[in-house]
């Protein structure tokens, strides 16, 4: 059995995107579509989480993930504190797992958890209390299953939610981006028409991730048409050296420029996960334009997070 979901279908945590159902996926981003007008501010779904406790128990750094679960578990009523791992009993030799139950002790419901680590969170999730639900907010270059959500419901709102004509374009550094791997997971449960990735040989996966989409090592032909161009962050943290060759040569064959965006679909929109890399793998005139949906992505986080806090505890 899943550990993500109770016996009747429900979830018990969320862990990842990859044995959603249709149904289920649909279910969430009608949700957070719905939660949406009141998610940037107000008090009127306070009552829906009153009396629970949400921990943001982060490894990591992070910024609006972080945030955004801050203000999703708030709007919703739930007590909510943040736990800073560089100061904490982590330091003395405490194990993460008698950290979350040191927690869960003092009565929180659910952990929203970030970590270095692949698959530390449902580890975590394993070890938790009948009682106490997981959420992931980035396991090492595994998952990050509301990036997932978030992309897709900013999908929707520009592009509709009928994917089946959609071509979708993922380019940069998917072999250590767990944003690329929800993202695919969602975006086949979806029944996108074409899936495209894209970047130098070095940084795509060969351990399955990309299976059934087309592979292109080359911006300008795998750009030709395209719905959607969603970005990655060349993330220098996971790499081994030698994998580019130069930040420089990077963004001159894989960083997205203006001149690049127009051999997309003229109404194609840009996607990134953020943070970005101004100069390496998008231009400022591209990540600042007209066809830009990267803040609406950040402002959709918090409504995402919302359906799913919300899917968990209610």
């Amino acid at each position: 059995m899943s550990l993500q979901f109770f016996p009747d279908g429900r979830f018990r945590h969320f862990l990842s995107l990859e044995d959603v159902p249709h149904a289920a996926l649909e279910k969430l981003l009608e949700s957070a579509r719905e939660l949406r007008a009141d998610a940037l501010g107000g008090t009127a779904l306070r009552q829906h989480l009153l009396g629970k406790t949400v921990c943001n128990l982060f490894f990591e750094n992070s910024t609006r993930t972080r945030s955004s679960f801050l203000l999703a578990a708030q709007r919703l009523g739930a007590d909510v504190f943040t736990f800073d791992a560089s100061t904490s009993s982590g330091k003395k030799g405490e194990t993460d797992i008698d950290t979350l139950k040191n927690l869960e002790a003092m009565g929180v419901n659910a952990f929203v958890i970030r970590h270095s680590e692949n698959g530390a969170v449902a580890k975590l999730a394993e070890a938790a209390g009948p009682g106490t639900c997981v959420i992931n907010a980035g396991d090492g270059r595994h998952q990050h299953p509301t990036q997932g959500l978030l992309d897709m419901l900013s999908i929707r709102e520009f592009k509709g939610s009928d994917f089946s004509s959609l071509k979708i374009l993922i380019a940069g550094d998917i072999k250590h981006s767990r944003v690329a791997r929800s993202d695919l997971n969602a975006l086949r449960t979806l029944g996108a028409a074409e899936i495209r990735v894209c970047g130098p040989a070095s940084l795509l996966p060969t351990d399955g991730t990309i299976d059934g989409c087309k592979r292109f090592e080359d911006l300008d032909q795998a750009i030709q048409g395209v719905d959607v161009v969603m970005m990655l962050r060349l993330q220098r943290e996971r790499m081994e050296e030698g994998l580019i060759n130069s930040l420089d040569g990077y963004f001159r064959d894989y960083g997205l420029t203006q001149k690049r965006l127009a051999l997309a679909k003229h109404d194609a929109i840009v996607m990134h996960p953020g943070p970005m890399n101004r100069g390496v793998e998008i231009a400022d005139e591209v990540a600042d334009g007209p066809q830009s949906i990267i803040l609406p992505q950040v402002s959709n986080g918090v409504a995402v997070r919302m359906a799913v806090l919300k899917a968990l505890l209610a």
